[in-house]
């Protein structure tokens, strides 16, 4: 579903104020985001981070649980270290978080985003999908819920 909105463009997406989203490189075929244009940065729910280094490369090992209130699926990820940043989370608390580069499926459409990790546990999203990743690719209408569909396709955009 293209939309162009006051002719920005005819290639922005729509987008709901959730959406499913895959993660390929981490192995993550669908996880339900928020998404979030009063967060910077998108965040995912991560825990027992590891930092190492492979192939030359700083990277993190990291465990998530991809599903909404289930603790019982575990994925494991790994992912090259963009950065380590100070991060404030909407009760203002200031956190160092790891960062990461990894391709985000949204719609029919793929592109890498910065992502950092924390735990998530006790909040209702496993991911924040933040206006830095959606920066002119999307736009937000919050009167819809999963625009984009529960379809992951492989469109580079």
């Amino acid at each position: 579903m293209r939309q162009s909105v006051n002719n920005v463009s005819d290639e922005l997406l729509v987008l709901g104020w959730r959406e499913w989203l895959g993660l390929p490189a981490l192995g993550i075929d669908r996880i339900k985001a928020k998404v979030d244009t009063g967060a910077r940065t998108s965040t995912l729910h991560a825990f027992a981070v590891e930092p190492f280094t492979g192939d030359g490369r700083a990277q993190v090992r990291f465990r998530m649980h991809p599903l909404q209130k289930n603790t019982d699926k575990i994925v494991v990820c790994t992912a090259d270290v963009v950065d380590q940043r100070m991060v404030s989370d909407s009760g203002g608390h200031r956190e160092k978080r790891w960062v990461i580069s990894t391709p985000i499926e949204v719609g029919d459409c793929v592109w890498p985003a910065e992502v950092t990790l924390t735990s998530r546990d006790n909040m209702l999203f496993r991911m924040l999908l933040g206006r830095t990743a959606i920066a002119g690719r999307g736009i937000v209408n919050p009167e819809l819920s999963f625009a984009q569909g529960r379809r992951l396709g492989k469109k580079q955009g």
